[in-house]
């Protein structure tokens, strides 16, 4: 059986792809503080902004995880409102931590167990190539990603083990609307940037993911998922 470990799926993207993937026949296990709401999911609470993640990963993956097919999905991620004069250094690494040490650590562990066929799926951001206001420590660490999927593409050349960065648009989760303070206007000011003039469904993103996964030919691509963004 195929595995999809992913993590942060306990709801918005992350949960979409879960069910998403448990629909596909995939043994789904998913790496987060909080359960995903779906029996078909094995969950395992790991809070990756801890000091001692590596240890606590590094012994749950050797209990459940077997060598196989496996995709590897990074979506866990945390977003502050930040600017780039008052970003403390413990904050920044607060967030570099979940959002890029925590994919790092996962793929020393996972990629050993990987057989051909199997891939690593980033979970980037509009944000991984551009920036707004407000956002600082988001957007290095989006950028970051986009990095880290590039050099895993060419770190696993030969071993048939493809990767690729999904980057969602404004899409409607808690996190997105945490972010903006539950303000329906700027929701909809967020909207209006987009030419479907709405934001991304989380189920949306759940099919690009899904679909980098299933096709190796995209080894290496930044994905943008985002409705079309309109440019002024």
């Amino acid at each position: 059986m195929k595995t999809l470990l992913i993590t942060g799926a306990s709801k918005g993207i992350g949960f979409k792809t879960a069910q998403r993937f448990a629909d596909s026949g995939f043994r789904v296990i998913n790496i987060s503080r909080t359960p995903a709401p779906d029996d078909r999911i094995e969950n395992h609470s790991v809070d990756l902004s801890l000091s001692d993640t590596q240890e606590q990963l590094d012994e749950l993956l050797d209990l459940i995880l077997d060598p196989g097919e496996i995709c590897l999905v990074h979506n866990a991620a945390k977003l502050v409102n930040d600017r780039v004069g008052d970003t403390d250094p413990d904050s920044l690494q607060d967030i570099l931590t979940i959002n890029v040490l925590a994919p790092n650590i996962l793929n020393q562990l996972v990629v050993p167990k990987m057989t051909a066929g199997s891939s690593i799926i980033y979970v980037g951001s509009t944000l991984a190539e551009k920036a707004v206001p407000a956002s600082h420590s988001y957007v290095v660490s989006k950028h970051a990603i986009v990095g880290m999927m590039r050099a895993t593409c060419q770190d696993l050349v030969g071993r048939q083990i493809h990767t690729a960065c999904i980057c969602p648009g404004f899409t409607d989760t808690e996190m997105l609307r945490t972010h903006v303070g539950g303000d329906e206007s700027v929701i909809n000011a967020i909207s209006a940037t987009c030419a479907y003039n709405r934001l991304v469904n989380p189920d949306e993103i759940a099919t690009a993911i899904e679909f980098a996964a299933n096709n190796p030919v995209i080894n290496g691509a930044v994905i943008h998922a985002n409705l079309g963004q309109i440019e002024r």
